[in-house]
């Protein structure tokens, strides 16, 4: 497989979604509709002639908080191989909060204001219901929020691999949904 790297302070867009197509393998690649009222047609040159730019949007800010996301998933990943499940979560909660606010930085400009709970971070974004309802399923496992209840020493026995795994695939879910938004604008 063939890698690209951008160089820092590279600003180019399309460099950056090689990038992230290449070195992140999430699947099924859907369409994404914003309201009308947030779409603006916008024309450089005949190849962007039927290109949309959102009002207000921080795309540069959008494409990178995405990418930490998708790294996350991968960091979620390794985690749950090495049997290490809260951690997996831990970073499933990470890599959903970032993809939420890689949306709210394309839909709005700006990201929403946060206080760990995921359901109402989709909720004010504009995310489908089984979107809300699988970042809400995540929300406990901030570790603030989690470790008020559970010493870290036991925090990998009372998540087992299955549920780091259910909760994994809610997360893809996620991330799946904010990739249609925020890499095909």
């Amino acid at each position: 497989m063939s890698q690209t790297h951008a160089a820092p302070g590279d600003n180019n867009e399309d460099d950056l979604e090689q990038l992230l197509l290449q070195e992140v393998h999430l699947a099924d690649k859907g369409e994404a509709q914003l309201p009308p009222a947030q779409k603006q047609p916008h024309c450089e040159d005949e190849e962007d002639e039927n290109a949309e730019v959102f009002t207000g949007s921080d795309v540069q800010g959008a494409f990178g908080l995405y990418a930490e996301a998708a790294q996350d998933m991968a960091t979620a990943g390794v985690e749950l191989g090495l049997g290490r499940h809260f951690a997996c979560v831990d970073y499933c909660n990470q890599a959903v909060e970032k993809a939420a606010q890689a949306v709210s930085l394309l839909r709005f400009g700006r990201r929403m204001p946060y206080n760990h709970d995921l359901g109402a971070l989709a909720a004010a974004v504009g995310a489908p219901e089984a979107i809300q309802q699988d970042m809400d399923a995540l929300t406990p496992f901030h570790p603030e929020a989690f470790y008020a209840d559970t010493p870290p020493e036991e925090a990998d026995e009372v998540i087992s691999a299955e549920q780091a795994s259910d909760y994994l695939q809610k997360a893809r879910q996620v991330l799946r949904w904010a990739r249609q938004i925020v890499l095909n604008p």
